[in-house]
């Protein structure tokens, strides 16, 4: 097949999407695909006339994640200034292309922008519809969701950085908690206060990427992931970071985070969690494959934090330790999610 992977884009989560992306595009090279991959942003380069000839079969991409989250303000200036948020000639390579593999991460790419414009000209991607991929990433809009479908996740409040009493909100909720924007992943803007000395700087960190907030009771427990691939509920990964906290360095530098899996969880506690991960998936609208990121306390309960609609590929990421564990190599799963995009 023909297969575009759409990566980079103006995300905080830039450079995690063009390390997953290179890998991609080298696994399904090597799986007997012409790929072609195109920053979603920077588009084709000037004068490149979008054609068939583009796609190779041969895999040399190479990208590595930095330990800081990207300059978005640079990467605009090199590209003039350009809002305009798909570059030159994306859209028709995409066109040409038997399916697009979206490699992205974060804005655009999951909040079903993409997805819908994608729809729009009859081009099939893999993962969630855009429905799906809006639902699940805007963190007030899915808890709301789960909740109501009865999965639990932790005492919340979403407020505007600008408009609402913040300091009052924290004092309501009670040290230690959780402080993240709305609609990032990868840890972006995340911060976890246990005191009021820490506040001032988590506010700064957060509004750096978004007005709209999500103040969570901060939940003590043990951190699982649990993915959902193609209807199968893949085994659960404990993450234990070495220090601090699953933030975006520990996401994305190796040997960082030490990940178990299986986690060495009773039969019941995965169950509770396969089960809530089924709930999800369907609640959400989710079609593919997903992640749901949890916490596990001391008396059994499994508190649902998040949804990830585009789980990270990356050396380190967990979705391929997961399908490693039930014996889906990483070439094996790359060509499994373009072909259930096909379905």
């Amino acid at each position: 097949m023909n297969i575009v992977v759409l990566a980079g884009g103006i995300s905080p989560e830039r450079d995690v999407s063009l390390t997953s992306a290179a890998l991609i595009a080298n696994a399904l090279t090597r799986s007997g695909h012409r790929v072609l991959l195109v920053d979603v942003y920077e588009g084709l380069n000037e004068g490149t006339d979008p054609s068939l000839e583009l796609f190779s079969a041969e895999g040399n991409y190479s990208y590595k994640v930095d330990e800081s989250i990207p300059d978005l303000d640079a990467v605009i200036a090199k590209n003039g200034g350009r809002k305009v948020l798909i570059g030159p000639g994306v859209l028709e390579v995409c066109a040409l292309a038997d399916v697009v593999y979206i490699g992205l991460h974060g804005a655009m790419g999951e909040n079903g922008q993409l997805q819908a414009t994608l729809d729009n000209y009859g081009i099939k991607y893999t993962g969630s519809g855009y429905i799906g991929s809006l639902l699940a990433m805007d963190k007030d809009i899915s808890k709301k969701l789960l909740s109501l479908d009865g999965i639990p996740t932790p005492a919340g409040v979403t407020c505007s950085l600008k408009n609402d009493d913040v300091r009052s909100i924290v004092k309501e909720m009670g040290l230690p908690c959780v402080i993240k924007p709305c609609s990032c992943g990868s840890s972006v803007g995340v911060s976890i206060i246990e005191n009021e000395k820490e506040l001032d700087a988590a506010l700064s960190f957060a509004e750096k990427y978004e007005d709209k907030v999500l103040i969570e009771k901060k939940i003590v427990g043990r951190e699982m992931t649990v993915a959902i691939l193609d209807g199968e509920v893949l085994p659960a990964i404990e993450i234990i970071p070495k220090n601090g906290y699953y933030d975006y360095k520990n996401k994305y530098q190796s040997g960082m985070t030490e990940e178990l899996c299986p986690a060495p969880i009773t039969d019941e506690q995965f169950e509770k969690m396969a089960d809530y991960t089924r709930r999800a998936f369907k609640v959400l609208n989710l079609r593919g494959l997903a992640r749901m990121d949890y916490i596990l306390t001391e008396d059994g309960e499994a508190y649902c934090l998040e949804a990830n609609t585009l789980p990270g590929m990356t050396p380190t990421s967990l979705l391929p330790q997961a399908a490693a564990a039930v014996g889906i190599g990483y070439d094996e799963l790359c060509d499994k999610i373009v072909k259930m995009a096909l379905k």
